[in-house]
């Protein structure tokens, strides 16, 4: 549009020029250079709202990246946490069978036959056992511990010498983490 004016304005000239200036009244002169001056002020303000709107788009477009880089970011870390922690639910439901294997090896064995199903049982468990830490699962270190509400859950205080206030005395039940998640809170005694 700019250009379309800037080229009348030259014609007008041209054609001005090609005529007689002694010619012309002053009047007509005047007249003319007050219709110049005004496109160009109409130019100019035209001028300064296409910057302001280019200005606008530039920081809508800034802010649209930002937003997408963001996203993009946010999706990556849900996507790690989602496997670094996909696991979790088979892994809550494997614990009560551990717990069940330990007990079951607790029972003593008084004849052969026993012996053999206990040693069988314990083969099972510690198979078991590698599975669960190859998928990044480890027991919660307990007695002997300073107690710490993250980790233990505190079922009873007692008083027992050789341990100091606040450290653990009894593990009633294992507590298990994921990685660097607590899946399940060790059961613990605590020492006054």
């Amino acid at each position: 549009m700019e250009k379309e004016q800037q080229d009348e304005l030259k014609d007008e000239t041209v054609e001005a020029e090609e005529m007689d200036i002694d010619n012309i009244p002053e009047e007509k002169l005047d007249e003319q250079k007050d219709e110049q001056n005004e496109e160009a002020v109409v130019s100019i303000e035209d001028y300064q709202k296409l910057v302001n709107e280019h200005k606008e788009m530039e920081e809508r477009l800034l802010r649209v990246q930002a937003e997408y880089d963001n996203f993009r970011k946010r999706s990556q870390r849900e996507k790690e946490a989602s496997l670094k922690y996909k696991s979790q639910d088979v892994i809550e439901e494997l614990l009560p069978v551990m717990d069940n294997f330990e007990r079951a090896l607790q029972v003593e064995a008084h004849d052969e036959a026993a012996k053999n199903i206990i040693q069988g049982v314990d083969m099972i468990y510690r198979q078991l056992h590698t599975v669960l830490e190859n998928q990044g699962v480890s027991e919660i270190k307990t007695v002997g511990e300073v107690f710490d509400p993250n980790l233990h859950q505190a079922i009873a205080q007692v008083n027992e010498e050789g341990f100091e206030s606040g450290q653990i005395t009894e593990t009633l039940q294992k507590g298990y983490q994921l990685k660097d998640r607590v899946i399940r809170p060790a059961m613990v005694k605590v020492n006054e």
